[in-house]
């Protein structure tokens, strides 16, 4: 039997009372707007996408004429021909749709090795009318928590029909498949990663560097060479090094006292695993490990990999993990690239891996981690994902911001890429800070890069200005974590990712299915990567956005953006356009060194404008649900006596709390001095009285100066310059900008600035 942390609890049979039967087909109301169709042999069991079909009992009619079945509830009318999924009636709009004619808007893909660029990826759960028919043919898992294959040739379909209410289509999908869980917060720093034989000083000396260099980590990972790998070299055995447990004592001799230092600079710690060759004769645990599975250990016969075996999971688990767990050690890094094939008919390796070492990642109590390889459909349930090795160029950096948030749509909101690019390609300073910007503003931002040492992600090793742009963006992330945080609860709790596509704000303006590179990052944020070099006549990189409904402020620059438009936004090297909402506050640590613990300290950003943020803490434990707190921040803005007012209450476990806490409230677009108040239990209530806008340039001066860094001979700028004469207002050098000969990407500088609200 498998120990008991490894075995799941599922509601995975659906009451009498929700189920229809004829024959070979079966009908289970869900929801009203989610029906589950089977065909064939009909199965009770969990399956690896879906645990949960037992839901309160709805109203559902079912009529039958010849080959025509519907299935109708309050919302929807399903149906079947030939005992097949055909069509939906949507009863709030009248309209029906047929399942092919939807066009499917795509999730993500299990790996971008060795992609340049774009990338066909699998569908999602989202079309764009709403209707998706998804057929799970996932393997299933027993009550006793062992994978077992399917049987025969039977269909297993679930109708989700949530119209452009995308999230609750999302949603609906969690319902049955179980939610997102927390990821732990040291996670949401910055992480250490590099493919690399380091010795034992070598990496610590690099930590002792980072902290030199005020940039703050969270996440210390130590790729392969943790453990043996020239085999023959070191025991004269012809065998892959790949898969290993054994720390490499030449360059590890007191790997103990390695993992000691690390946790005392406040590091979390990961080691890679490839475990496809199972344990090797070689290995310290070999004997145990051997005796534990039935094996003769004078034999040196390899105890395998075995996918379906409980006595297998039990000693991986116990042997070869949990005494490294206990030396420091807080989560694994799985890499399995040995195909998809088990003993176990439809169970891909991967799948066991990521579902077992997620839950044994929990028998201590801390929120539960992994790092691996996408699974498919129901992997949301084993954060993190590891998207793999990509070539450092433009391309690459290009897709990332679609690939990211358009996993949205599977469900799956918490990839990890190699920030910076993995191998080959080619050397750019531009491209590495580009890629920096947006790991600021990606799940995870972990720097990594092959075993080539001209390759590292050292900020260091790029040239002064980009080295010190570099730094504060990784200084940046780390004091995002109080907000990416919670929006990770928010994730756990109402199923949003932290990275959306802008349709799901926005699904009946078309301009949000056109913007493939700008997304939400949380509720607060719009983010807009430059993902291309920036143009040599005006030295700015720039990016299409559609600026939505409502008004919004570049966090960074101040300046202000009104919907609706399509605009080019032009940004210097250093920065990119990030815009908050009206009234949006984001909570930042201002505590210094690599702590990523619930702040001393919270530097707090409020934007003008009415909104509401609640801010989450926790004690780090699976027992989260009872220890967590909320700040909540209540903005206000009232026209008519151009007052801004911020209250900020308390609620929930204050344990959790610091107690010394001090806030350093900055009204970002507001000419005001900060507010620097300290913790209190009761309400604490800000106001700020005529307000006035920061001091900001004139038009004419934008126009200026944008014309002034022009890269172009000065008679030809002079000629141009003529159009805009002694003009001052922005409609006047609006017309005059027209009238201007000037090159596009000056052209689109200055009409954004004189864009501006």
């Amino acid at each position: 039997m498998l120990k008991t942390s490894l075995v799941v609890h599922t509601n995975a049979k659906a009451d009498d009372s929700q189920i229809y039967v004829d024959g070979d087909l079966r009908i289970t109301y869900i929801t009203s707007r989610l029906l589950r169709v089977e065909l064939g042999e009909f199965t009770d069991l969990a399956s690896y996408a879906v645990w949960n079909r037992k839901f309160p009992a709805g109203d559902m009619k079912i009529t039958k004429n010849g080959a025509i079945c519907k299935a109708e509830t309050e919302d929807i009318i399903l149906t079947l021909k030939n005992k097949k999924p055909y069509s939906v009636y949507f009863k709030e709009n009248a309209q029906t749709e047929l399942f092919s004619k939807q066009k499917n808007l795509k999730g993500t893909y299990r790996t971008l090795d060795n992609t340049v660029g774009k990338i066909p990826l699998e569908d999602g759960f989202i079309t764009e009318k709403g209707l998706y028919l998804f057929e799970d043919q996932t393997v299933l898992l027993d009550k006793n928590g062992l994978f077992v294959p399917r049987t025969g040739t039977s269909k297993d379909y679930y109708v989700f029909a949530y119209g452009k209410n995308y999230r609750e289509t999302i949603k609906a999908f969690y319902s049955i498949s179980s939610p997102t869980p927390l990821i732990p917060r040291f996670a949401l720093g910055v992480w250490w990663s590099r493919y690399h034989a380091y010795t034992q000083q070598e990496y610590l000396s690099l930590m002792d560097r980072f902290e030199k260099e005020g940039i703050p980590l969270t996440v210390a990972t130590v790729d392969m060479d943790w453990h043996w790998v020239d085999i023959k070299k070191q025991f004269g055995k012809k065998l892959s090094g790949w898969t290993g447990y054994s720390w490499d004592t030449n360059l590890f001799p007191d790997y103990k006292e390695f993992l000691k230092q690390l946790k005392e600079k406040n590091l979390h710690i990961t080691l890679n695993l490839h475990p496809a060759d199972g344990v090797r004769s070689f290995e310290n645990m070999y004997e145990d490990m051997a005796r534990a599975n039935g094996i003769d250990p004078s034999t040196e016969k390899p105890v395998k990999f075995r996918c379906g075996s409980d006595t297998f999971w039990n000693s991986y688990f116990d042997i070869l993990h949990k005494p490294y767990e206990k030396d420091g050690v807080d989560f694994w890094w799985i890499d399995w690239q040995q195909g998809k094939s088990s003993e176990v008919k439809g169970l891909d390796p991967l799948t066991a891996l990521n579902h077992y070492h997620y839950l044994d990642n929990a028998e201590n109590g801390d929120i539960p981690l992994i790092l691996s390889r996408y699974g498919g459909v129901g992997s949301h349930r084993y954060p993190l994902g590891f998207s793999g090795d990509t070539a450092i160029n433009w391309k690459v950096l290009a897709f990332q911001p679609y690939f990211t948030a358009n996993a949205a749509n599977a469900a799956y909101g918490w990839w990890s890429h190699d920030i910076g690019g993995h191998h080959q390609g080619y050397r750019d300073d531009e491209l590495y800070l580009r890629w920096i910007q947006f790991g600021a503003f990606s799940p995870i931002l972990r720097l990594h890069s092959t075993a080539i040492e001209l390759l590292g992600k050292e900020p260091w090793k790029y040239r002064q200005d980009v080295y010190k742009s570099a730094k504060e963006w990784l200084n940046f992330r780390h004091k995002l974590i109080p907000y990416i945080f919670s929006m990770n609860h928010r994730c756990h709790r109402d199923g949003i990712a932290l990275c959306e596509p802008m349709y799901y704000s926005y699904p009946n303006d078309k301009n949000a299915y056109n913007v493939a590179n700008q997304y939400m990052f949380g509720s607060e944020l719009m983010v807009c990567p430059i993902t291309s070099p920036q143009n040599k006549e005006v030295g700015m990189g720039r990016v299409e956005v559609w600026i939505p409904d409502g008004e919004y402020t570049d966090i960074f620059t101040l300046q202000k953006y009104s919907g609706l438009q399509m605009l080019t936004l032009n940004r210097e090297l250093y920065t990119i356009p990030v815009l908050a909402k009206a009234g949006a506050v984001i909570p930042l640590s201002a505590d210094s060194g690599n702590d990523s613990s619930n702040p001393q300290k919270l530097e707090v950003w409020v934007f003008k404008g009415n909104h509401e943020f609640v801010m989450y803490e926790d004690n780090g434990k699976t027992d989260f649900a009872e220890h967590t707190a909320k700040t909540i921040f209540k903005n206000t803005f009232d026209e008519k006596t151009n007052t801004a007012r911020l209250t900020i209450e308390v609620e929930g476990d204050l344990s959790v709390v610091p107690e010394n806490r001090q806030y350093q409230i900055c009204f970002k677009d507001m000419d005001c001095d900060d507010f620097l108040i300290d913790f209190s239990k009761d309400a604490i209530e800000l106001e700020v009285k005529d307000v006035q806008a920061p001091t900001a340039e004139s038009p004419r001066d934008k126009v200026i100066n944008i014309m002034s860094r022009w890269q172009d001979g000065t008679w030809k700028k002079n000629a141009a310059y003529k159009a805009f004469g002694g003009l001052a207002d922005r409609n006047s050098l609006f017309r005059a900008l027209y009238k201007a000969r000037l090159p596009k990407p000056v052209f689109n500088c200055i009409y954004e600035a004189l864009s501006e609200n």
